[in-house]
């Protein structure tokens, strides 16, 4: 039987552990933003600090968005306008994470067309999202997925362009995403449905991919030239 200081959690907020973890990734995520920008002001590369910029907004947006929409109890319009802007929010922090790679790693013809190409289908996905916000979860899921893979057709140049170290966080923070969106997607495994279950095991999978690719911003695009 559940203590009543355990109750209170479950009590103030929709989903707590989900809630939490995110508004935590917030804060995190603007930590990293601030890092990140500090040290490309330092070197002088206004580039690094404009890519930067946009990856960092977009973790910071997605995190808070997310803790906002897991944690509030509100009116069923309320919530079902934070869900929207939730799942509008994993296509901006997609499209924020490929910036600093198109635009500082790829950069010329390779990376001008990518980084056009990425932000146009997550406008697509965002208008899709708004439009359509029940639809089914393998169909998000498979958009989520399609978009975060885009970067394979650029594999060649980003092998050239970007250190091993950093194609290693690159596919690694892929993988996180990819297993905890199948996760997500198939609602398995769900070991504790009402405090831990497939949602919360699929929003700390989205924490270490966002921590992946800022390793890979941090340790790979960061030492590139300006």
């Amino acid at each position: 039987m559940q203590s009543p200081s355990a109750e209170i959690p479950v009590r103030l907020f929709r989903e707590p552990v989900s809630g939490i973890s995110h508004a935590v990734g917030a804060l995190l995520a603007v930590v990293g933003l601030i890092l990140l920008v500090l040290l490309a002001v330092a070197e002088q590369k206004q580039v690094h600090v404009a890519a930067f910029s946009v990856f960092g907004a977009s973790m910071i947006m997605l995190y808070s968005s997310s803790a906002l929409y897991h944690l509030l109890r509100a009116s069923e319009k309320t919530v079902t306008l934070l869900r929207r802007i939730d799942h509008v929010m994993i296509y901006i922090l997609i499209a924020g994470t490929y910036t600093p790679v198109c635009l500082v790693g790829l950069r010329g013809t390779w990376g001008t067309t990518l980084f056009i190409l990425v932000w146009m289908v997550a406008i697509v996905g965002i208008c899709f999202s708004l439009l359509w916000i029940n639809a089914p979860r393998w169909l998000a899921t498979s958009l989520y997925l399609l978009m975060g893979w885009i970067a394979v057709a650029a594999i060649v140049p980003l092998v050239r362009a970007i250190s091993v170290e950093g194609i290693v966080w690159l596919f690694l923070g892929g993988a996180f995403y990819t297993l905890g969106a199948i996760i997500y997607a198939m609602k398995w495994p769900n070991p504790f449905p009402r405090t831990f279950g497939f949602h919360e095991i699929w929003h700390l999978f989205v924490l270490a991919g966002t921590f992946s690719h800022f390793m890979m911003m941090l340790h790979a695009i960061l030492p590139m030239p300006q």
